[in-house]
């Protein structure tokens, strides 16, 4: 509050520290509802008399800038009077003209970026949105409960600085989860603790490429890792998919070949083709050969309602040329913030230390929490009620696009995963922006997938994530669905 207020210049104590106040209030440092300290203990700080405050606060409450409550004390008014706000506007000080702060190259990459933020908003009828999983109530109670005794009980170490590369328990116990269940050759030291696959993307373009570098995306893609990769100044390319993802027979063999290729080869995204293990063996042969390293984004591969699993990319890898990035959001929580990325050893190093620099580490008592839940099998229990829960969502979706749309949409990529691409075979009436702003009025969270193409879209399609909604829930929704596609039109 000293600071605040200057003791110098004209007019009396009492109105230098009335002046201070008003100024700060004005200006928003002391916010509507704000407490201000007790006359008797601004007087102390400023080394003042105390009635010299009390005679700036009843000039202030006179004016209307604050007021009293009895028996707690001053504060700022919740509503300023309008010669105020007239007065807001002409303080010297409070607004300045001038140049705006000069940006850095990447800091004016990030201007030409389109914002990324909730997928989900609150208070939708209906969410289609991706993303997010619905919060399970035995999964957070167990969550809650861990995290209670862990903070009970951790040592005087877990509340200093940890290690960059995370804590040594989660990191073990997430190498022995993706052993068996994703069959990948790591060892614990090998894995990094990063802050959701996002981090992962931002660690991977700082420490393996410079402004120039060639990248190729999977088209479509996750927005997410293009503008990331956009943001470094890599260039980037892309390459079309089919239904067995990216086909490495087509990536570039002479001239500049790409440094760094991102894909989601068990479940690609958005389209949701899984990659046969003929063309991961040969992407891995081709980056070998060309000097190139892959980026495997495995974001959502828990959740297969169809067919085997396939091996993942990492664990065919025999030239240390693979990236394996994974995440907790799609299975516990999005704001756990909390993932992990699979290292070459050659890598593990310069990752460390850019991760030191990034944030120092990932949260200490999350990481641990994180790792009593894997070791004590609740996050094993967890993944068993969701696949079947969310069988049954995907059923219920399909049934619903069948009955209410018809032959109007083609499914895209249902067979594995937390959303599918329904294609639309006739255009919503007066176009799709005209239908995606009819959704959002009727409390339809949606999306389509434009956002996911570098070029123009083979077509009007829409992302829809199952998973927030309830069979009965589905239902109504694609009901809405169709009313904000085609208004008046009757189903099929």
């Amino acid at each position: 509050m000293p600071l605040l207020i200057s003791l110098e210049g004209p007019g009396t104590l009492a109105q230098r520290v009335y002046a201070g106040l008003r100024r700060a209030i004005l200006g928003g440092t002391l916010p509507p509802g704000r407490r201000l300290p007790s006359s008797r203990g601004l007087a102390r700080e400023l080394g003042v008399a105390r009635t010299t405050v009390v005679a700036a606060f009843e000039q202030l409450a006179a004016e209307g800038y604050v007021a009293g409550r009895r028996g707690a004390g001053t504060f700022v008014a919740r509503e300023l009077p309008e010669a105020a706000m007239r007065a807001r506007a002409q303080e010297p000080g409070l607004i300045r003209e001038g140049r705006p702060p000069r940006l850095s190259t990447f800091g004016r990459r990030l201007e030409r970026l389109d914002p990324i933020g909730p997928r989900s908003l609150p208070g939708l009828r209906f969410d289609f949105s991706y993303g997010a999983p619905p919060l399970e109530s035995r999964s957070h109670e167990s969550w809650l409960r861990l995290s209670n005794r862990i903070q009970r009980e951790a040592p005087h170490e877990a509340f200093l600085y940890g290690q960059p590369e995370g804590d040594e328990r989660l990191r073990v116990a997430i190498a022995a989860h993706l052993e068996h269940s994703r069959a990948l050759r790591c060892r614990p030291e090998e894995v990094l603790i990063v802050n959701g696959t996002q981090q992962a993307l931002d660690l991977a373009a700082r420490v393996l490429l410079d402004p120039g570098d060639p990248v190729l995306l999977e088209e479509p893609h996750y927005l997410g890792a293009r503008q990331v990769f956009a943001a470094g100044g890599a260039r980037l390319s892309t390459q079309l998919v089919d239904e067995a993802g990216l086909d490495p027979a087509r990536l570039p063999t002479s001239g500049e070949t790409p440094r760094l290729v991102h894909v989601t080869p068990s479940h690609q995204f958005p389209t949701g083709g899984t990659m046969s293990v003929a063309r991961r063996l040969a992407l891995l042969e081709w980056a070998e050969r060309h000097d190139a390293l892959v980026f495997e984004d495995d974001y959502d591969s828990e959740y297969r309602f169809e067919g085997r699993p396939l091996e993942s990319l990492q664990g065919l890898d025999r030239a240390g040329r693979v990236l394996y990035a994974g995440t907790f959001s799609k299975v516990l929580f999005p704001g756990l913030r909390c993932g992990y990325l699979v290292l070459p050893p050659a890598l593990v190093e310069p990752f460390r230390k850019a991760k030191a620099l990034s944030d120092r580490h990932t949260p200490t008592l999350v990481q641990r929490t994180l790792a009593t839940f894997l070791e004590e099998g609740h996050f094993e229990r967890r993944l068993r009620r969701e696949r079947a829960r969310f069988a049954l969502r995907r059923t219920a979706l399909l049934a619903a696009l069948e009955a209410e749309l018809g032959e109007r949409v083609a499914v895209q990529g249902e067979k594995a995963g937390i959303h599918l691409v329904a294609w639309l075979r006739e255009s919503p009436t007066g176009g799709l922006a005209a239908a995606l702003d009819r959704a959002a009025r009727a409390g339809i969270g949606l999306q389509s997938v434009d956002h996911c193409y570098l070029g123009e879209p083979p077509g009007e399609g829409l992302l829809l994530g199952f998973v927030a909604m309830d069979e009965e829930r589905l239902a109504a929704g694609v009901a809405a669905l169709r009313r904000a596609l085609w208004p008046g039109q009757p189903s099929r």
